[in-house]
């Protein structure tokens, strides 16, 4: 019997297709911002537009801890690895950029929808585990990914919160 032929092969070629989408964004989102890529900001100018945001201590701190965790998390994402932590990671960002953006308004240039629509993949991610087209497919976070979304979305709001109080 093929894989396709399975009660849930739609389900997991439609959880394949949302990993790779959301790792293809926040990554290169983080090569942009910390490394320059595809015509990027790079460290500098991430830098200040966190400043423009109301960030205002360890910067450079931020700017890495951002962008590693976006290309980190997408990496892990692509695979199919790690899939709750990759999940966890990806959706502290995007609340974060949620939180930075808010005054922006929804759907203006400076709005927060973009950050929302990736961080609400994330969290889609987080609940329904990687699928079975992932290195995950054999562990308990794929076949009952519930327990391990209750964590990693503790995870992800207490590094939002933290980002939020210690920058």
């Amino acid at each position: 019997m093929s894989r396709w032929s399975d009660e849930n092969g739609g389900l997991d070629f439609g959880l394949l297709a949302l990993r790779l989408m959301l790792a293809a964004a926040m990554g290169a989102h983080g090569l942009m911002q910390v490394f320059g890529l595809f015509g990027g900001p790079g460290m500098a100018k991430f830098g200040t537009l966190l400043q423009g945001y109301g960030f205002s201590r360890n910067i450079e701190f931020l700017t890495w801890l951002t962008g590693i965790t976006e290309v980190a998390g997408s990496v892990l994402m692509v695979l199919g690895l790690f899939t709750p932590l990759a999940a966890a990671g990806l959706l502290g960002v995007g609340i974060s950029a949620v939180k930075a953006k808010w005054t922006g308004g929804f759907s203006s240039g400076e709005g927060y929808e973009l950050e929302l629509v990736l961080a609400v993949m994330a969290f889609a991610l987080l609940l329904t585990g990687p699928g079975w087209y992932a290195l995950d497919r054999h562990t308990a976070w794929r076949r009952k990914p519930l327990g391990f979304a209750v964590g990693g979305l503790v995870l992800a709001a207490g590094g939002a919160a933290a980002v939020g109080s210690l920058f």
